[in-house]
């Protein structure tokens, strides 16, 4: 049997060659691309949320993965409807429907999303950033960044209920140009339309890869890279004329009215010309044989860029609602879907405010330097709407849901909340604008410090301020420590000490999948051993998962049971024992070992 990484090595040197798949389906006999795709999964925050029949990753096995294999060689093996709960939308009191599949489906969708992301990941549009390895969010923002010089007109993209109206059979078709086996595009097929359970009543899903699916994201790139095509291949070409702007007529004049001044030896008429000429652009912005459109994706965000007049931008935008409407069989939102001015009102792309920047004063090296670049800026109510978490009335409280916590975890809390915000921005201009909301979180932690120990928050900024050197010097922040037995290093949580400076190269990308000189991870080498880590058995083992390592605290539990003993010590979510051993910790009895 051939390793996981030599199947999805040989898949993907097929994808960047071009060549169509055969007998994919085979793949999914293969027990090392479910090793692999249980390893990569395990984890996830979903991996113990039941579906509709309650099963988890708690108890999965090696026969588990032969019972599976069984059912897809005989063709039986059929997708359950996904549990579909509504989560609310960020930013907003509007929900959406989020889909939880039973773990077996998550198994199976996760091998799927494997073969598929290793055919079709190297022949996806460089333009393209969402649910992508090695790419995300600033891999999209630095290209707009680096490459988007001299833009006029940014054309907004927001399509309408995008995950839920890929329509099922064009979906297919566009897999079957590429895939030519009957057998897995059936399954694809079912598991499009495997419907959904809300309110224990059974549901069709007539369209859309449910959202909270393990292998929608591949699907939904695989849709929308012919979005990318189209706009590579017939838009690009059809609007993207010129090397360069032809010179401004006006700025020559200048130019050389100022040449000539100068040989005169007329000194302010000099000065006052230049001052002229810094005023006017260099190129003609309205050259009729000059134009750039320029084009990036994440997931079904995307951002058109143009040079040119905003009558063919308004063009470009109705061709695109043409052809998601009439080829894709997709909607634009009118409302979210708009013509900006580069210049004067910023663009929302993934969070970041972006403008084109003109300064005529801003000279370096003789140069405007700054005029036509892009630049991207922290939006003023993304620090408003942080800010308010911690306020009430104007001012910032404690927060009475952490007094019961350690002061360890109270400032570890409050940090990972600000450095997860302030990491995502480091790529703006403005970034030192969460000054404002480091002070106010800031203030929301002593008062919370304070009223969890009945002291004042002057009292409690004494006590924990400190200061951290940092490659941009020293910082101020608020530090708590926990010293441990065993002359071991003391546990340190800071608040803060994190330099608010702009960084060019910050990168935030989506997980990279396993190399191919990468080995198992330490759980599969522990479940393929063949041995209980409780009592020794070698027969019937599974794995026991939970959720979090603070669960083996939990009320209730046996405080000096083998097993919470191990996992604590080794810190470990998993065991792997048998059958007998797994039923006993299920049933709060002693297990095997405690018993001899």
């Amino acid at each position: 049997m051939q390793s996981a990484e030599t199947v999805l090595g040989v898949i993907r040197e097929r994808g960047r060659r071009g060549l169509p798949l055969e007998k994919l389906y085979r793949q999914l006999f293969n027990h090392e691309l479910f090793l692999l795709a249980y390893g990569r999964i395990r984890s996830n925050a979903g991996a113990m949320t039941p579906g509709v029949n309650g099963e988890t990753a708690d108890g999965m096995s090696l026969a588990k993965i032969g019972t599976i294999i069984g059912a897809l060689r005989r063709e039986s093996y059929r997708w359950a409807p996904v549990r579909r709960v509504y989560i609310e939308k960020k930013g907003s009191k509007k929900k959406r429907p989020l889909g939880l599949p039973t773990w077996s489906d998550k198994l199976v969708a996760e091998v799927v999303r494997l073969l598929l992301e290793a055919y079709y990941d190297v022949q996806f549009s460089d333009r393209s950033h969402g649910f992508r390895p090695r790419r995300g969010c600033h891999t999209a923002l630095r290209e707009i960044a680096d490459n988007w010089q001299g833009t006029h007109w940014f054309i907004e993209g927001d399509i309408s209920d995008c995950f839920g109206s890929l329509d099922h059979a064009i979906l297919v078709e566009t897999l079957a140009e590429k895939i030519h086996d009957g057998r897995f595009l059936r399954l694809i097929d079912r598991m499009l339309k495997a419907g959904y359970l809300e309110d224990w009543r059974w549901k069709a899903t007539l369209s859309g890869a449910p959202q909270g699916g393990v292998a929608s994201p591949i699907l939904s790139n695989i849709y929308l890279d012919r979005l990318d095509q189209f706009v590579e291949q017939r838009l690009m070409p059809d609007y993207n004329r010129g090397k360069q702007r032809r010179s401004n007529p006006a700025y020559v004049s200048v130019h050389n009215r100022m040449n000539r001044a100068r040989k005169r030896g007329d000194r302010e008429a000099v000065r006052q010309l230049r001052k002229q000429k810094r005023r006017l652009p260099v190129g003609d912005p309205f050259d009729p044989d000059y134009r750039r459109l320029r084009y990036v994706r994440y997931a079904d965000d995307w951002l058109l860029g143009f040079a040119g007049p905003k009558r063919e931008a308004e063009e470009i935008k109705a061709r695109v609602r043409e052809f998601l409407r009439d080829d894709l069989k997709l909607e634009l939102s009118e409302s979210k879907t708009l013509i900006t001015h580069a210049a004067s009102q910023p663009a929302c792309f993934l969070g970041y405010d972006i403008k084109t920047q003109y300064a005529d004063t801003r000279i370096t090296g003789g140069l405007r330097g700054v005029n036509g670049t892009i630049g991207l800026f922290v939006p003023r109510q993304v620090i408003r709407q942080r800010c308010a978490l911690y306020m009430k009335r104007g001012k910032p409280v404690h927060r009475g849901v952490l007094i019961h916590d350690s002061d360890y975890s109270i400032v570890s809390q409050y940090q990972a909340e600000y450095r997860g915000l302030v990491h995502y921005y480091l790529l703006a201009q403005d970034v030192f604008r969460f000054n404002r909301l480091c002070w106010v979180m800031g203030y929301s932690l002593l008062a919370t410090l304070a009223n969890k120990h009945k002291s004042s928050v002057g009292a409690m900024a004494h006590k924990l301020k400190t200061t951290i050197d940092t490659p941009h010097g020293p910082r101020t922040c608020f530090e708590v420590k926990v010293h441990r037995d065993g002359g071991r290093e003391p546990l340190i949580a800071r608040f803060g000490g994190i330099p608010l400076k702009r960084q060019r190269t910050a990168q935030l990308v989506d997980h990279a999948p396993p190399e191919s000189r990468a080995g198992r991870n330490e759980l599969l080498h522990r479940l393929l051993a063949g041995e209980c880590e409780l009592c020794g058995t070698r027969t019937g083992l599974q794995v026991h998962h939970v959720r979090k390592l603070a669960d083996l605290n939990r009320p209730g539990r046996p405080p000096r049971s083998a097993w919470v003993r191990l996992m604590a010590k080794r810190r470990r979510k998993t065991l792997v024992v048998c059958l007998p051993c797994h039923q006993d910790i299920h049933a709060g009895r002693a297990t095997a070992s405690t018993r001899k």
